[in-house]
């Protein structure tokens, strides 16, 4: 007898549509090669079975027998409820029944192969289709196949154009530096460089940063280019001199509209190898003027648009910058150094902002001086998050509140902020005092709480069950707590409510914490380990 099936989620894997079509479609007519052949597709997660559905036995709404006789309107409409409530159970009971069931399977069996076969010989290429769980409890869904519009000769035809005309435009621009210069201006190698450099200039910042919007020829022709461009710089490579130099300049555009590392270090390598072979012909007396040089205004334009979205915190007085010639040129070798010491500075901003609490020790410079962005997203219902109305937030969402956030706590329906001043700022529901601000009143806005004797704080641990209670852990290693006090939490000897935050003090008195263990859910009580010295 089959087995009755429960509502499906159907998936097919585009790998698999090889194996369904050589399948033997003269065993999908016994039930024996059907359930074989849905095993299949159970065992290889293309079917996926959903929960099943609670079979609803409630009937139509019918008079007590102990009122009064009815009308002939009346009983006609009780009748045809009760037949259709009959009617309806009855389609529920014989859906459900082992032929049904093995008829469901037929069809999902059957679904799979006519998808493989249309997707490999009909349209392949130009159909999109999506794949949709079953609406009823009957199983069945609306499957569309899923596949990708493979490569044309359209395309092929334009990839070839791009390269071939690439390597055209290449050959002719190594062939115009061996040309003498018929008149002033630029060379045509020369031109040509220099309107891309003002292409790359006019586009706005990091506007090649995210490669997976940019096709893969656009990414084949970016190395391409990046690859001839590092030629021309080299000082024997045939360029001249100019050439040379606006070569330099679009590659450092280039990486910077790229915005990755890998890039800048590239230029940098680039530089610094470059400025190697200057040197050997400063060696051999056969530099020319104005050899290994960068235009300074084009180097110093990237940099500072670089130091500018970087919002630094270091001293600007510090900031090193290239020896400008009175040509309006600086060196590539101090650019390189120049450049690297600038994405050292920003290594160390971001590992500032990304650094544990834990590494602050007494006495340090707050870890983070300038603003952050925080996104939250979830339950507002107690003003947790500070926005306003107190609405779900389904999608992450920019709070400007917790802009200058160092640590940020979530707890039960209330949140905490340690600011770079070692302030402890909070929100939310106030219910147990669980705010430390005094009340038991529910906070829409951040109010900053009050330690006694005043502390600076390092990191602070809030509970995630039972009715709210905090500890706070402060950089000379003490310890405050406040909250709900049920079965002695906070550590000061009673079980009431503290409503402020209060110094744990008793064994704790006179030792310095090295750290403490996060608040886990309670289900009725936990107790809170210290490690000191």
């Amino acid at each position: 007898m089959a087995t009755m099936i429960p509502p499906v989620k159907l998936k097919w894997l585009e790998h698999l549509n090889s194996s369904w079509i050589t399948e033997d479609s003269e065993s999908i007519a016994t039930r024996e090669g059907v359930a074989v052949l849905y095993s299949k597709l159970v065992s290889n997660k293309e079917v996926v079975p959903l929960p099943q559905q609670v079979l609803c036995l409630k009937g139509p709404q019918l008079p007590d027998f102990e009122r009064e006789s009815l009308s002939s309107d009346e009983q006609d409409h009780y009748l045809d409820a009760l037949l259709s409530s009959q009617l309806a159970l009855a389609k529920m009971v014989c859906s459900d029944s082992p032929f049904a069931g093995a008829l469901r399977k037929r069809l999902l069996v059957l679904q799979r192969v006519f998808y493989a076969l249309s997707n490999k010989y009909h349209d392949k290429g130009k159909v999109k289709q999506q794949q949709h769980s079953p609406e009823s409890s009957s199983g069945s869904a609306d499957v569309h196949s899923v596949s990708e519009r493979p490569r044309s000769s359209t395309d092929a035809l334009i990839e070839m154009g791009v390269r071939t005309g690439l390597s055209l435009l290449f050959a002719l621009l190594r062939q115009s530096w061996m040309m003498p210069v018929s008149g002033p201006g630029l060379s045509l190698c020369n031109d040509v460089i220099h309107t891309a450099i003002e292409v790359v200039s006019s586009l706005p910042p990091l506007s090649l940063a995210n490669e997976s919007k940019i096709p893969p020829m656009g990414l084949d022709c970016l190395s391409q280019v990046t690859t001839f461009l590092k030629g021309v710089t080299i000082p024997n490579s045939g360029a001249d001199t100019l050439g040379r130099r606006l070569a330099s300049e679009l590659l450092l555009g280039l990486a910077a509209q790229r915005g990755s590392l890998r890039y800048l270090l590239e230029w940098i390598e680039m530089a610094l190898g470059a400025s190697a072979v200057v040197h050997t012909m400063e060696k051999s007396k056969l530099l020319l003027s104005q050899e290994g040089m960068i235009s300074f205004d084009c180097f110093m334009t990237i940099l500072m648009q670089m130091r500018r979205s970087l919002g630094s915190s270091a001293d600007r007085s510090q900031w090193r910058e290239p020896t400008r010639t009175s040509d309006g040129l600086c060196s590539l070798y101090e650019a390189a150094l120049c450049l690297f010491e600038e994405v050292c500075r920003m290594a160390s901003d971001y590992s500032r902002t990304c650094a544990s609490p834990d590494s602050i020790q007494t006495g340090d410079a707050p870890i983070v001086s300038e603003t952050c962005e925080v996104y939250v997203w979830g339950s507002n219902s107690s003003h947790q998050l500070v926005e306003g109305t107190q609405e779900k937030i389904l999608q992450p969402k920019l709070a400007p509140s917790f802009s200058d956030a160092q640590t940020i706590e979530a707890g039960q329906y209330c949140t905490f902020v340690i600011s770079t001043d070692g302030s402890v700022r909070a929100c939310g529901k106030g219910s147990y005092g669980r705010l430390g601000l005094g009340d038991s009143n529910n906070q829409s806005t951040l109010k900053k709480l009050t330690f006694e004797p005043h502390r600076s704080i390092k990191k602070v641990s809030s509970s995630k069950g039972s009715d709210g209670h905090t500890l706070a852990f402060t950089t000379e290693g003490e310890v405050f707590s406040w909250g709900d006090g049920d079965y002695g939490k906070l550590g000061h000897g009673n079980s009431s409510t503290q409503k402020y935050p209060k110094l744990i003090q008793g064994p704790l008195q006179g030792k310095v914490c090295a750290f403490f263990l996060k608040l886990k859910n309670e289900l009725s009580f936990h107790k809170c380990y210290f490690n000191h010295c």
